[in-house]
């Protein structure tokens, strides 16, 4: 009699598309020789001019993360942001655990400082 053959559990599906991981690898990677933190948000530009002048320009990666609550836009200290919400963190933490995805060699400090705010959060409950 043949032992059955168990199939590896479905993997989950991808939290972010490939244009979300693409910005996300762009806004936290190295600029002026450090790291963006993720708790200051992903930059937004400005529209200059037209009847939108002074509202931020979404990309479309970042139209999507909003449609699906992951990220919210709001004031930061040099315009506005798109930060991450709880469900938007949860999501990134678990794409900062998928080496394919986010090299830990260049983007290694995403996880450590979604780690170290849960640990924050956790001694705080």
């Amino acid at each position: 009699m043949k032992t059955p053959v168990s199939l590896p559990p479905p993997t989950p599906p991808a939290t972010f598309t490939a244009a979300e991981r693409a910005l996300i690898r762009q806004a936290f990677g190295v600029h002026f020789g450090r790291y963006p933190l993720v708790a200051d948000g992903i930059l937004l530009r400005i529209r200059k001019s037209g009847p939108e002048a002074g509202q931020p320009k979404l990309p479309p990666a970042i139209k999507t993360m909003i449609e699906r609550k992951l990220v919210e836009v709001g004031p930061g200290q040099y315009g506005p942001r798109a930060f991450f919400t709880k469900a938007g963190l949860a999501a990134l933490r678990q794409l900062a655990t998928d080496h394919r995805s986010l090299n830990p060699d260049q983007y290694g400090h995403i996880g450590r400082e979604l780690a170290t705010q849960q640990d924050a959060a956790k001694s705080l409950s």
